[in-house]
């Protein structure tokens, strides 16, 4: 699927029932267009009870992945959580297992900051998110913004009650890359995991 096709992007989590009971489940997404037409799917695959106990323990600490599929419901994503406790970091590869990029979390106290890597390992952006827009995240690259990734509001029972978040991914710059969209997607995904996910019970 090329991303480039599409701008902006939303990704809205799906609910499930065991959320209300504070129970945190394997996260699925719907990937939709500015007309909210569904274009693909997310979802983490980790089953089996030992996975559903480090997933109440661990939380966004465990190692995981996430599959992203088109509409028909062909995979064309990976993006791949190693176990960490600090400096977090997901791998996003084709369904062929070559590297696609990275986002790499980086020390810092009163932002939140990552660094997107390409195929190589290279820093091509940053990303910062202020504790005074702390929905809001701007991907940039000497100074200059190139896409942010935003949490919408979800109503306020969703937003007590359960994790289901929604994400909008607005590219500012025609010439971010094919592969970069795709980290940016996957990383709204990662954003979800490591900030919004403990809000159920």
């Amino acid at each position: 699927m090329q991303l480039s096709q599409f701008n902006p992007i939303f990704v809205k989590q799906v609910h499930e029932l065991a959320e209300f009971f504070g129970f945190e489940t394997r996260n699925k997404y719907q990937i939709s267009d500015s007309s909210q037409k569904i274009i693909g799917y997310a979802a983490e695959q980790q089953k089996g009870f030992f996975n559903f106990l480090a997933r109440q323990f661990l939380g966004h600490w465990r190692s995981f992945e996430v599959h992203f599929f088109t509409v028909d419901r062909q995979p064309f994503l990976v993006g791949y959580h190693p176990f960490r406790w600090y400096f977090e970091r997901i791998e996003v590869k084709n369904m062929q297992g070559q590297s696609i990029g990275a986002l790499q979390k980086r020390f810092s106290i009163f932002s939140k900051k990552f660094d997107v890597e390409d195929e190589t390992g290279k820093v091509i952006m940053q990303v910062s998110s202020p504790i005074w827009r702390i929905w809001t995240f701007t991907f940039s690259n000497r100074g200059r913004d190139l896409a942010t990734i935003s949490k919408k509001w979800s109503g306020l029972f969703s937003e007590v009650f359960t994790d289901k978040d929604n994400f909008m991914i607005d590219v500012k710059d025609s010439q971010v890359s094919e592969n970069s969209r795709k980290v940016l997607l996957v990383s709204s995904v990662f954003i979800d995991l490591l900030f919004f996910e403990h809000k159920a019970g």
